[in-house]
């Protein structure tokens, strides 16, 4: 790069927001069980969100379910991601915004719906409960580093640059923002050039439901009714997802599949992939509309209700930590004696042209551990990181990316960040807090 192609900032000196114990960035649901957890170990929290709404992917990405919050034990479907989680979704039930949990895939996976506005209500309510403070339109820039220590985390707001100081901090972005700025390695996709693919999701109305349901019939039928029309439309993807939410008439769509010009996964760190992406899938959406009031029963008044505020990012940065999260530990149930928390979510590999599920070779025990040294960076010893940008291998990663999964990290880092505070910290007096604190740590009946 020449000097034609940077320009040269002025020095200054940026403002301080807010001097706290623990620093948590992201508000989806690693961020919001970290930030929970961390204020009731009595640490002064605040949490940074770029939106000003939080539920990350579930909210911004209009994911509108739950995934990996039950999973088979004995032989039983059962919620084995417990702890905190139960609270936001009482509150989420409270108003009106929460679906009974639904079987798919043969039974294999149970997934729990929810209303993305009341989702975005309950979560403000618990997190102002559990006496943490928010920023919200805030967006993370950079990181200042001492001695292997984060000092601070510049933040770009409304009312210019800020830095925020803390004694701990937690990297639940997603994206590894905070970690990728304080220097810590990390991995991108496959090895191969390509990440998991990112969809752009939506809610479809004005839906015949009871001719619609009969049309569509179970998780994937509609993708025969695809293939019969391939040759008059366009789709991106095999596996497209259609169910209808807790009004009837209302239904989300998971249909779309967005690449970059050559043909791979759009990279959500490049700032170019990622807006052509934006404009890519909505087109996707629009064809996909089209299909569906010409094709199929049910869907000829349909209409676009909303489209998520963004691209829903499966996959991006993923941490060095000091142990990575491997596709032989899911599909083989791994323990680990530093089990922080459990994910009960299969391989979803979301490819070129369609999705490869793996699922656990114990279809009995249908679970892994999820070990505390998976949110643990390399070289930076006041951050933890947890979510999808934990240290998880490419396979890993596409399991407990899962909100399940994230939410048992979120709740370990929280829980961790206080313990360190009062020096208290060790894996067992973390795996004690958790148990006090309702998470299941897969103990002996």
């Amino acid at each position: 790069m020449n000097e034609r192609d940077t320009v040269a900032e002025t020095a200054r000196r940026t403002e301080v927001f807010a001097e706290v114990d623990v620093c948590v960035l992201g508000g989806g649901p690693a961020g919001l069980a970290a930030a929970v957890a961390a204020a009731r170990g009595g640490a002064h929290t605040l949490l940074v969100e770029r939106y000003g709404f939080l539920g990350g992917m579930g909210t911004a990405g209009g994911v509108t379910n739950f995934a990996g919050l039950y999973g088979r034990r004995g032989g039983h479907m059962q919620m084995l991601v417990r702890g905190v989680v139960p609270e936001l979704l009482e509150r989420i039930a409270h108003l009106g915004g929460l679906n009974a949990p639904q079987d798919a895939l043969q039974g294999r996976i149970r997934v729990h719906s929810y209303d993305t506005s009341a989702y975005k209500c309950a979560a403000d309510a618990w997190l102002l409960a559990a006496g943490v403070r928010l920023l919200l339109h805030a967006l993370a820039v950079d990181a200042l580093c001492e001695g292997g220590r984060i000092t601070a985390l510049l933040v770009q707001t409304r009312s210019g640059r800020r830095a925020i100081r803390a004694r701990e901090f937690i990297d639940a972005s997603g994206d590894a923002d905070l970690a990728h700025s304080a220097g810590v390695p990390h991995e991108l996709g496959d090895g191969c050039g390509s990440v998991l693919y990112p969809s752009t999701m939506a809610r479809i109305g004005n839906v015949d439901a009871e001719r619609a349901l009969a049309a569509v019939g179970d998780f994937k039928a509609i993708d025969a009714r695809m293939a019969q029309a391939a040759g008059r439309y366009r789709f991106a993807r095999r596996g497209a997802i259609l169910r209808p939410q807790r009004n009837p008439s209302e239904w989300r769509a998971n249909v779309t599949q967005i690449a970059n010009a050559q043909g791979q996964a759009v990279d959500a760190t490049d700032a170019q992939q990622l807006s052509d992406g934006e404009l890519e899938g909505r087109r996707q959406l629009v064809e996909y509309l089209r299909f569906l009031r010409a094709e199929v029963p049910g869907f000829e008044q349909a209409e676009l209700l909303e489209i998520a505020p963004q691209i829903g990012i499966r996959e991006s940065r993923r941490i060095a930590g000091a142990y990575m999260l491997r596709g032989e530990d899911v599909l083989g149930g791994a323990h680990f004696s530093d089990v922080i928390g459990l994910n009960c979510w299969p391989v979803e590999q979301h490819v070129a042209g369609g999705i490869e599920w793996g699922f656990a070779h114990d279809a009995d025990n249908a679970y892994n551990h999820l070990p505390w040294r998976m949110l643990v960076p390399q070289g930076v010893s006041n951050l933890l990181v947890a979510g999808r940008c934990a240290a998880m291998e490419h396979l890993g990663q596409s399991a407990a990316r899962a909100s399940g999964a994230c939410f048992a990290m979120g709740q370990a880092a929280g829980s961790a960040a206080a313990l360190r505070m009062t020096g208290r910290f060790s894996v067992a007096a973390l795996q004690q807090q958790l148990r006090t604190d309702g998470a299941d740590l897969d103990d002996p009946a």
